[in-house]
């Protein structure tokens, strides 16, 4: 009989429990006057206070930019589009996000079935990584402000091309 290592799936399953653990802290540990929530403006049509949508800082740094990227990553979540991988991908460079910076895992796991959890990223600057991730197994948008890894990565493990 044929047996086959489950080592690989064990050690790629305890990796995104790590990984969703860590965003799952770094969420909670917000520092006190900061929000992510947009500042409202006053619409001067018709007087009412209108929340402004956050928009891309190109020279501000990865922090200044995780308002919009978590934005996008909510927009996407909330359609039917939410387990699709390109689809955030797609709409973060709608927003103005470098694609060539840009890593993004598999939609189906090795046998055909959804992914438990889709995880995407923008390289910034030299040494952060702006990461979300989604699906069933986080059950909303989860985003962060990470180092960069070796070689200018986000994302630990085979990714995605973005070839499209």
């Amino acid at each position: 009989m044929l047996r086959r290592s489950v080592f690989p799936q064990t050690r790629a399953t305890c990796f995104v429990a790590a990984f969703a653990a860590v965003l799952l802290l770094a969420g909670c540990a917000q520092e006190p006057g900061l929000s992510a929530s947009p500042s409202p403006t006053v619409s001067a049509e018709e007087g009412a206070t209108v929340p402004e949508s956050p928009r891309l800082v190109p020279d501000g740094t990865a922090e200044d930019n995780l308002p919009v990227f978590t934005a996008i990553a909510e927009e996407v979540w909330a359609t039917a589009e939410r387990g699709a991988g390109r689809a955030y991908i797609d709409a973060l460079v709608g927003a103005g996000f470098d694609k060539a910076a840009m890593q993004v895992t598999q939609d189906l796991s090795t046998v055909g079935n959804p992914a438990e959890s889709i995880q995407f990223s923008v390289r910034w600057g030299e040494s952060e990584c702006l990461v979300g991730q989604v699906g069933p197994s986080t059950g909303q948008v989860v985003t962060a402000v990470m180092p960069q890894l070796a070689e200018g990565r986000c994302l630990v493990g085979v990714t995605r091309s973005i070839d499209w």
